[in-house]
């Protein structure tokens, strides 16, 4: 066998390594173990490593590794632009480093190791760099245009792994801060019955809109429905800030339209840039009447039994965070025995080109005074949420009739 036909083969070898489709059939962490593996060995090197963006801090954390596994335990991240891994994901172009030095690389593990000499790549996925891959030997070396074009492959095909490696953390983490700030159970109060939906319109599963309930110290009970622009955790997390803050000001504040004004300044020092919507409602001890604030959310809709289901008239306040110094404004809204208030969120009306009053006829028409939970279902068969593209709180409450209290029957 010729010295070429040798070569063809072994250039085979090494592409068939780093494309072979078992690799498509492992769980993305292994992917990249596996990769890094073969990589190494291809090489003939002595570490590999992958360094991935977090898109919030943008700096480079060491996300697997093989021959450097400290640097994944010691969660090492890199500022983009900084020493030899940041440099490659600013330029988006391989870097090679022949005689390594605290000069030219930042980080000290790879010192205390001894690498001499770097190959790296950037990962790039849909036009976006999403992380570095790179290779170190112990002895100083020069790495070949083929072998660029090698561990550029494999690059590529951690992107993909990388990619899905990092959504599948972001929706862990999205669900459970939606199992932590959605309640897994609505409280049992006297006099009122309740139920609630939330129907995600995003992969992730969470987004910012909202809903709470909670018995007030005064015997009122608080009701909330809100809503935070945007998808996924960095909406979820900024949700449960201002669900915090709201249930915190509902405590020094026995008008819902200042406890909105207290939010709104919150919103607007520590959230500037999210638009945020919400609807605090204060229901009475004896559940005869809501008083109700709107910041820039769609109104409730009532239904009185014996009467067509009406949209609440509420003014017009801005949403939070938007107005300097507005002037919010809470009105009350009589609860008749078997009243029901229906609170949602925009994904529930809105549709693209139509009219949201259309929506809001459409809702209208689906509300009756009728059991929370029958009502809730209803609703969600009814409005057409095939393929939500925009996530959908709702939270029904009626009050029960004058006959029925709510209070367990006397033993």
């Amino acid at each position: 066998m010729g010295v070429d036909s040798m070569r063809n083969d072994e250039r085979l070898r090494r592409l068939k390594a780093v494309t072979d489709a078992t690799l498509s059939r492992l769980d993305a962490s292994d992917l990249l173990d596996e990769l890094l593996d073969r990589v190494r060995d291809l090489l003939d090197a002595d570490t590999a490593a992958i360094l991935l963006i977090d898109p919030h801090s943008r700096q480079l954390v060491a996300t697997a590794a093989k021959g450097l596994e400290e640097e994944v335990r010691r969660g090492v991240r890199i500022a983009v632009g900084r020493g030899f891994a940041g440099r490659i994901a600013e330029t988006r172009r391989p870097l090679m480093i022949s005689d390594v030095s605290p000069e030219n690389v930042v980080n000290p593990i790879l010192i205390d190791l001894g690498i001499r000499s770097l190959l790296g790549v950037p990962i790039i996925v849909a036009d976006e760099v999403i992380g570095v891959l790179h290779v170190g030997t112990r002895h100083r070396r020069e790495f070949t245009a083929e072998e660029v074009r090698l561990l550029q492959l494999a690059a590529d095909r951690a992107g993909a792994a990388g990619r899905i490696r990092s959504r599948k953390l972001e929706q862990a983490a999205a669900l459970a801060l939606q199992r932590s700030l959605l309640p897994s159970t609505l409280p049992e109060v006297p006099g009122v019955e309740m139920a609630a939906r939330y129907v995600p319109g995003h992969e992730f599963g969470i987004g910012g809109d909202w809903y709470d309930v909670f018995p007030l110290p005064s015997g009122w009970l608080g009701v909330v429905i809100g809503d935070v622009s945007g998808h996924g955790l960095a909406s979820a997390v900024v949700m449960g800030r201002i669900r915090s803050a709201l249930r915190a000001y509902t405590l020094i504040a026995d008008d819902p339209a200042e406890a909105l004004t207290l939010l709104d300044r919150k919103v607007r020092h520590f959230e500037a840039g999210s638009l945020t919507t919400a609807l605090y409602a204060m229901i009475s001890p004896d559940r005869s009447e809501a008083l109700v604030s709107s910041a820039g959310h769609p109104p409730p809709i009532l239904a009185v039994p014996g009467e067509p289901a009406t949209v609440t008239v509420l003014p017009s306040d801005p949403p939070l965070g938007v107005d300097a110094q507005p002037r919010r404004r809470t009105t009350a809204v009589p609860l008749p025995p078997g009243a029901t208030l229906v609170l949602y969120t925009d994904g529930l009306v809105e549709r693209r080109g139509e009219v949201i009053d259309v929506g809001l006829d459409r809702l209208t028409r689906i509300v009756e005074p009728a059991p929370p939970e029958l009502l809730c279902g209803r609703i969600i068969a009814r409005v057409g949420l095939n393929a939500p593209t925009d996530d959908v709180a709702l939270l029904v409450v009626r009050r029960f009739s004058d006959h029925c209290t709510g209070h367990p029957p006397a033993a």
